[in-house]
């Protein structure tokens, strides 16, 4: 199979890349434009490897099509990512890139490709609705509520009948507006895409920061001995996301290949769940047994417009179709990212701690 990975020397991108790479039955082929700082350490690999790679951005048109040949596969994984985007200045760069990118992507697909994977977001849910999330308060962590009065949540968390209609930040917003020209490129032209709307997505890899990559983050400033905050919500620590290891996303990914008959253009949650879940307050712990280290941790009580107090992944849907469930549990994606961190120390210290340099 000839795979080619938009946004390929990211962190999903990149693992997806050597995790195909890896079969060998396969050739990969990565186009990237390294904006996110670290993503330049992933060439390496991909060089030893035998992966293909093409810098260029996603919003030219021409980058994409200076890549020679047709692929079986094209993962769109090339995004802005943090939710903050655009919220302080111009939201040119995360609308160029999360929704004119994609038309690019769609329509190199449409020419050049078989199938279409999209790694969407959780966060094209209306803010309104999951700030409206019925809450119990524990010593660690928000739970939900026995009671809720939304669609699209139950015991299990969030599906995908859970409310889109209003506001989302600037990124969900060009997320979900990818996904219904997705929708449309399937129905117009029979294009055969699969939408992954995906929650937090962590393990060693990723460059984490303040707005994206929090449990890197949190690892990493332990390691280095470097202060944290508990931002929001009383500046308890107590906002909850599930975690999802990346090499769980490539078992679903290879899981939905097998099934080209499902890549209608339907979108699937995917993530940890409940079982895969943590507060900050709970990392906090975490980081501190697996590291063996505690940083100071400051408190900040005012909450920003575009947060949520707590998200979990109901994926019964993709548990359905595909038969997929995650794997790997938060303590196994703490010590692996811990484990990263330790073993490139030097690398990485210039990435995370530049100012203990």
């Amino acid at each position: 199979m000839r795979i080619l990975i938009s946004g390929g020397a990211g962190f999903i991108g990149s693992t997806i890349a050597r995790s195909f790479q890896e079969k060998s039955c396969n050739q990969v082929v990565v186009l990237d434009n390294l904006r996110r700082r670290g993503s330049e350490l992933n060439l390496l690999s991909f060089k030893k490897m035998g992966v293909e790679f093409h810098h260029g951005d996603i919003r030219e048109p021409d980058d994409l099509l200076d890549i020679p040949g047709s692929f079986d596969l094209m993962v769109e994984a090339a995004a802005e990512p943090s939710v903050q985007a655009g919220q302080q200045g111009s939201p040119a760069y995360v609308i160029g890139t999360n929704l004119h990118g994609t038309i690019n992507c769609l329509e190199y697909a449409r020419k050049r490709a078989g199938l279409f994977a999209y790694f969407s977001t959780s966060r094209v849910y209306s803010i309104s609705s999951l700030r409206a999330i019925q809450l119990d308060e524990t010593p660690e962590r928000f739970e939900m509520a026995a009671q809720q009065t939304l669609p699209g949540i139950s015991e299990r968390g969030i599906d995908e009948g859970f409310p889109t209609n209003t506001a989302r930040s600037l990124y969900g917003a060009t997320k979900l507006a990818s996904e219904l020209l997705i929708q449309e490129y399937v129905d117009s032209y029979g294009i055969k895409a699969i939408i992954n709307r995906c929650g937090v997505i962590a393990g060693p890899g990723q460059f984490g920061k303040t707005d994206q990559g929090v449990i890197s983050l949190w690892v990493a400033n332990h390691y280095f001995g470097l202060p944290l905050n508990y931002k929001g919500f009383g500046g308890k620590g107590k906002q909850v996301r599930d975690v999802l290891h990346p090499l769980d996303l490539v078992d679903l990914l290879s899981k939905q290949i097998d099934k080209p008959n499902y890549w209608n253009g339907e979108p699937f949650n995917i993530g940890g769940g409940r079982p895969i879940s943590v507060s900050l307050l709970e990392l906090t712990g975490l980081c501190r047994d697996i590291g063996g280290r505690s940083v100071a941790i400051g408190s900040t009580e005012n909450t920003e417009r575009v947060d949520v107090p707590l998200y979990l992944t109901d994926c019964s849907k993709a548990q359905r179709f595909f038969g997929w469930r995650p794997q790997r549990d938060i303590e196994t994606i703490v010590s692996e990212i811990a484990e990263w961190v330790r073993s490139n120390e030097s690398a990485l210290r210039q990435i995370f701690a530049p100012e203990t340099m």
